[in-house]
């Protein structure tokens, strides 16, 4: 125990003196620019008090002075070079740091905390990013220097281009492919028409609650769209988490999966649709006029087309597989890797679905894996056409890029309280609510329905309501507005943070205060 706890001091002053050397870095390149500033004014001559004579005459000094000013401010930009790099973190940098965040309190959680994955991450982010801002208050460099860390941390960029094909395929190669055709229905319905409801209902509700405030700056109807859009689909990886702790019914987890799978997919292709409408022309070539034909054939490239692409390279990937059959399991790692990395691009080349992509592909290749350690007819152990190598490494990867996911969401408080303002706050607040009903109608009304067809199990609409976390993907999608797609630079700027807050405030309820409970719920209906 003395052990561990030297290991926890250790950490928290690393990080301590990695934020406040930071800070006066950032500090030092400002006096830098200051002294440069300086040099550049001193350096020109006063000509408006010169006579003519005055200025004939000092016209050869000042040519002579020119380049030693010159000289002078590269020597001061030069030193400035040498003594810090360049300014701001790299690239290695930053993931070495989230890397040590992300090792440190996943010890802090399983050895003390013993919370939920997801839930304990993001709980130690938050508070690490309100001690920073505490502390900023006696050194502000260490404030600074951890806000200009999160800016240089491109969240929609890598969460949207990176971290969701790897997460969205590694959580669909552990799901049931054969049991979720069962329940194919429902979660068509729950991940399609349950989305778009609920995407409208909020952003109706959303509107006229809106215009209750004297915001200074106008919200129109489509502006709330947009968040209705990105508030809507639901986690997978946050809701897997929580669910793996329950005895929850199979069709009731089959069903829980398949929609919180299907509707990322389906939430990123309905909010660039409508930021296409927003915006006055196409999301990926602007300028075009936006018609219902535009909107509907937008929509079903993204989807249709992220479909069969997933098909393709799904089966694509399980023939390899097959072929290599185990014997070189370092091989079938690198083909599913490439599999992922190379059908994500092509999915954005092309401006196909890359979410619903790799849900697909995730849910054939995992096919060949769903007999892997029964017994067949002779007793003999059935293996998968990916070796557990395989499976153990796409788990790790999920395991270590969640870890880094939701610390990420906590640290990006530091950027939300600079931006925010107290009245978007308690709007974010008193959002939670409005948009909890909305998910409860866009799941109640769709379950009603289908249950004339087909009876659900006991609890589902509660369960889902409740269990509908929302994570990283809706603060990615709202930071990935622009000022220009809401309004100009100085409404943009302001209806782009009120998005932000309320989207916040609402994954942060969602994964705390829903994940914490979520379990007792479940077991309320067993």
């Amino acid at each position: 125990m003395k052990g561990n706890w030297k290991f926890l001091f250790m950490s928290i002053i690393g990080l301590f003196i990695i934020g406040l050397s930071y800070g006066q870095a950032n500090d030092d390149q400002a006096a830098i620019d200051e002294q440069v500033t300086n040099l550049e004014q001193n350096v020109e001559p006063s000509k408006q008090v010169m006579s003519e004579l005055e200025q004939e005459e000092t016209v050869e000094d000042v040519i002579t002075a020119e380049p030693i000013g010159e000289h002078s401010k590269e020597a001061v930009e030069e030193e400035g070079h040498n003594s810090h790099g360049h300014e701001g973190m790299n690239t290695l940098d930053l993931i070495a740091l989230l890397v040590l965040l992300a090792a440190l309190f996943t010890f802090i959680n399983i050895h003390y905390i013993k919370l939920p994955g997801t839930i304990g991450l993001m709980l130690q982010a938050l508070f690490l990013s309100l001690a920073i801002v505490g502390a900023g208050f006696i050194f502000p460099s260490i404030r600074e220097g951890a806000e200009n860390i999160m800016r240089n941390v491109d969240f929609t960029e890598v969460l949207l281009n990176i971290m969701l094909s790897f997460l969205l395929y590694a959580g669909a190669l552990h799901v049931d492919i054969d049991k979720l055709k069962e329940e194919s229905a429902s979660v068509v319905v729950l991940a399609i028409f349950g989305t778009l409801m609920s995407t409208f209902l909020i952003a109706t509700a959303i509107y006229y609650f809106l215009g209750l405030f004297e915001l200074g700056f106008e919200i129109e109807y489509i502006h709330c769209l947009l968040l209705g859009a990105l508030i809507s689909p639901t986690d997978p990886i946050a809701v897997l988490a929580i669910l793996k702790t329950t005895n929850i019914s199979k069709n009731l987890q089959i069903k829980i999966e398949g929609e919180s799978l299907f509707n990322d997919g389906i939430g990123v292709v309905v909010f660039i649709t409508i930021l296409a409408i927003a915006s006055g022309g196409s999301s990926h070539g602007g300028g075009e006029e936006v018609t219902a034909g535009s909107v509907a054939f937008l929509f079903g490239k993204e989807v249709f087309g992220g479909l069969l692409l997933g098909g393709v390279f799904g089966a694509f990937g399980y023939w390899l597989l097959v072929v290599i059959d185990n014997a070189h399991e370092e091989l079938e790692v690198l083909t599913t890797l490439a599999l992922v990395l190379v059908g994500t691009q092509i999915a954005v080349h092309l401006h196909i679905s890359a979410p619903l992509a790799m849900v697909v592909m995730g849910l054939i290749v995992g096919r060949g894996n769903s007999t892997a350690g029964q017994l067949d007819e002779n007793g003999v152990e059935i293996e998968g056409i990916a070796g557990e190598y395989v499976m153990k490494f796409w788990h790790l990867v999920d395991e270590a890029m969640n870890a880094i996911l939701f610390i990420l969401i906590g640290l990006e408080m530091l950027i939300i309280i600079e931006e925010s303002t107290g009245a978007f706050l308690q709007i974010g607040v008193i959002s939670i609510f409005i948009i909890l009903a909305g998910r409860f109608l866009g799941v109640a009304i769709p379950v009603t329905i289908l249950d004339f067809f087909k009876r659900s199990a006991t609890g589902t609409i509660p369960i889902l309501t409740w269990g509908g976390l929302r994570g990283g993907i809706s603060i990615a999608l709202a930071l990935s507005l622009s000022n220009a797609d809401l309004g100009g630079e100085v409404d943009g700027k302001q209806i782009k943070y009120l998005i932000v807050t309320i989207t916040y405030c609402v994954v942060v309820f969602s994964i705390l205060v829903q994940g914490m409970t979520i379990e007792k719920l479940v077991k309320k209906y067993l």
